[in-house]
């Protein structure tokens, strides 16, 4: 063997153990973190009594194991003796059959690519270097987590609250927690947009995804979710109002989930989200399966992201990437620009927050406001539909704030705001609130968000 061949084949030797080894050696890892370690104390890091009141966490569903697991199949029966119930469900046991391999094959490794065997072990020498160069550029911690399903979760953690000083020292004191998108993992996903402008970062990988154990269903996902918080707070010190939730894509659904469960939350930040599941499958399944894609998205696939977040009061920022193009129902292929903006879920994100918040500033006449300051597709156009409203930054902020303080403790959503107020000043508050929620980015859906696009959402 000639003296150069011998570093490359020792080199390949090296790293075809590496890989081999990479899961095999964390699934024998001690156990750094269980659900239940927090105890009677989680509901204290959850709830601050603020807010409209959410007392504590909702209870966990456990993980879905068959075709009657789901929440709807599970409440009493109001006449059991009914025979016009028990034909009715033979009725429909065909289609909750159908449902439930349809969720539990196809749908699933649609949804949740990442989680597929093959794939994952095609990315073994991507995910192995993006490990490693988390622990050694960054040190980065890498933990196992036992969720309430028993799956193991896998994590990293980066630790910058002792290393930088001045502003990098502020951010570092800030832990953000990213959820990934559906075929991302931590190693190459969202995690190094925030570690790289100076914050405290903590990831982990979805159920069924590299080493976590599991599959991707909603329930597991939000139990796999919860002890990364519960990990966090117990853990590794984080307060619930010094953590952010980043979440990218799909990972949106993680990410409001537990803003939702808990409301003392420091922020959430929404890149490239959308606001349910549903419209986007039915955009891209065939049109005769529609009733079945209903019923399996509706069973094990609820992704309802815009319904929990309307149910968080903290600072919310969504970030639209104006060149995408897989939250958007437009047909496929289609091309222009204005038309897949218009299309992008992100808009009915953003809609449906500033109504739950804002009721009566969003009318009719404000809604076309908004859905044209939406049309915009870069910073010039943004500038000049904002300015199209003859909208006073100063004017609308001195609403807010005394709106804000007339409701003295009471400072949750809804508010009343703009109930008096003409309708041009009503239409200038809510293209004001639209572009304080939403911030636009000139990227395509995959691309990883740069740095200086990363940001805190706006608080009054």
């Amino acid at each position: 063997m000639c003296i150069l061949c011998f570093p490359k084949a020792l080199a390949h030797v090296f790293k075809t153990y590496f890989m081999a080894s990479y899961n095999f050696e964390f699934s024998n890892w001690p156990i750094e973190f269980r659900w239940d370690e927090a105890g009677s104390n989680s509901n204290v890091c959850a709830y601050n009594g603020s807010g409209r009141g959410h007392g504590g966490r909702h209870i966990l569903v456990k993980a879905a194991t068959g075709p009657y697991a789901h929440p709807s199949t599970v409440e009493p029966k109001q006449d059991r003796g009914s025979m016009w119930q028990f034909f009715s469900g033979l009725k429909q046991m065909p289609s909750q059959m159908a449902s439930y391999v349809m969720a539990h094959s196809l749908g699933r490794w649609m949804l949740y690519p990442g989680s597929v065997f093959l794939l994952n072990q095609a990315l073994l020498p991507i995910l192995a270097k993006g490990q490693a160069r988390l622990q050694g550029e960054y040190n980065g911690k890498r933990a196992k987590l036992v969720a309430r399903d028993g799956n193991k979760i896998d994590t990293m953690f980066v630790d910058r609250r002792k290393k930088n000083t001045g502003t990098a020292e502020w951010r570092g004191n800030q832990l953000v927690v990213c959820c990934e998108g559906n075929v991302s993992f931590y190693e190459w996903g969202c995690l190094f947009t925030p570690l790289r402008t100076g914050y405290s970062v903590l990831g982990w990988n979805h159920p069924g995804f590299a080493g976590s154990t599991g599959h991707p269903y909603p329930q597991n996902d939000a139990n796999a979710v919860d002890v990364v918080i519960q990990y966090a707070t117990q853990r590794l010190g984080f307060r619930i109002q010094d953590i952010v939730m980043y979440g990218w894509s799909l990972g949106g659904y993680s990410a409001t989930w537990v803003a939702m469960n808990y409301p003392a939350l420091g922020a959430l930040v929404l890149d490239a989200t959308f606001d349910d599941l549903l419209p986007l499958a039915l955009n891209v399944m065939p049109k005769s399966w529609k009733k079945l894609v209903v019923r399996t998205v509706k069973e094990h696939f609820n992704l309802n992201v815009a319904e929990q977040l309307c149910k968080y009061d903290g600072p919310v920022l969504i970030i639209r990437r104006t060149k995408d193009e897989v939250i958007t129902t437009c047909p496929m292929g289609l091309e222009d620009q204005t038309t897949n903006l218009r299309c992008n879920r992100a808009n009915q994100l953003l809609i449906q927050l500033l109504e739950h918040r804002y009721p009566d500033l969003m009318s009719h006449e404000c809604l076309e406001a908004v859905y044209d300051w939406l049309k915009a597709a870069n910073s010039n156009q943004e500038e000049t539909a904002y300015q199209r409203y003859k909208i006073n930054d100063d004017w609308c902020l001195k609403e807010l704030q005394d709106y804000k303080t007339s409701l003295g403790y009471k400072v949750g959503f809804p508010w009343r705001v703009g109930k008096f107020i003409a309708a041009k000043e009503k239409q200038q508050l809510a293209v004001f609130l639209a572009r304080k929620h939403l911030k636009n980015v000139e990227a395509t859906h995959w691309s990883l968000l740069k740095p200086n696009d990363f940001q805190m959402p706006w608080k009054l």
